[in-house]
């Protein structure tokens, strides 16, 4: 389970994000990038975000600390910026909060990753279908001297038609990833070994580690998934039917 705090003071939005995240102090004293259940792409996007984080960080890649964060409706009240103020109101209850990394800087090439990183990375986003790590939007940043992922609302589409058609590990497992326009591609060794790294760690442990940090009320109801235990079972049957068809969707193919 992702630690509960609650935040105390909103301090300024990231306006370069589409969804609108912002920056808040909590009541743990530490400073958080908060992804808000209110924002227009829902609480799908926030259970993406804690899985492949979680995910990343059980394959020891670098991921900043996650916590559930109770946003509190006089924090909204006292917000002049209207639109600001709407999305608080909106997103009153539980929240993602992502450690603010201070001093970070994002990705430009300029310090690349080690190539098995690289190939690690790009692994992962083959992995979950996450399209969203391209020079136009690396979500990477730079800490300490190493990349730091961030931002993985965008992967797990799948889970997005469970509403019309309900869960198809097969359908997933078949879909295969263009690494074309990854930030990484041209830093990355041979995707083929990460995965002979990455794959044996997949386990159901893991998986079930992974899908138990996701809070019970993000977790939405669809045919066939009548609750959150249902639904952490449908995503560890994704995960397990993916990393049987590597063939298909690792960039180079498997050995």
């Amino acid at each position: 389970m992702l630690e509960s705090i609650t935040a105390t003071r909103y301090v300024t939005p990231l306006k370069e994000g589409g969804s609108l995240p912002g920056i808040v102090e909590a009541d743990d004293l530490g400073t958080y990038v908060l992804k808000f259940r209110g924002a227009g792409q829902g609480l799908k996007v926030l259970v993406a975000e804690v899985l492949v984080g979680e995910l990343a960080r059980g394959l020891r890649l670098d991921v900043p600390r996650m916590a559930v964060v109770d946003l509190q409706a006089p924090i909204a009240k006292y917000e002049a910026d209207e639109e600001v103020q709407d999305l608080l109101t909106a997103s009153l209850g539980s929240n993602l909060g992502i450690d603010f990394l201070p001093g970070s800087f994002g990705y430009d090439g300029s310090r690349p990753p080690d190539p098995d990183t690289a190939a690690d990375i790009l692994w992962l986003d083959a992995f979950t279908a996450n399209v969203d790590r391209t020079w136009s939007n690396p979500n990477l940043l730079v800490w300490h001297g190493k990349p730091w992922l961030i931002d993985h609302g965008a992967a797990l589409y799948f889970h997005h038609s469970w509403p019309g058609k309900g869960p198809n590990p097969q359908r997933f497992a078949a879909q295969p990833f263009d690494a074309s326009t990854h930030v990484l591609r041209d830093v990355a060794s041979d995707p083929a070994a990460a995965h002979e790294r990455l794959a044996p760690k997949i386990t159901r442990e893991l998986l079930t580690t992974v899908t138990d940090a996701v809070p019970d009320e993000w977790l939405e109801p669809a045919p066939g998934l009548d609750g959150p235990e249902a639904s952490r079972a449908a995503y560890r049957e994704h995960f397990l039917a993916r990393l049987e068809t590597p063939q298909i969707w690792l960039p180079g193919g498997a050995r």
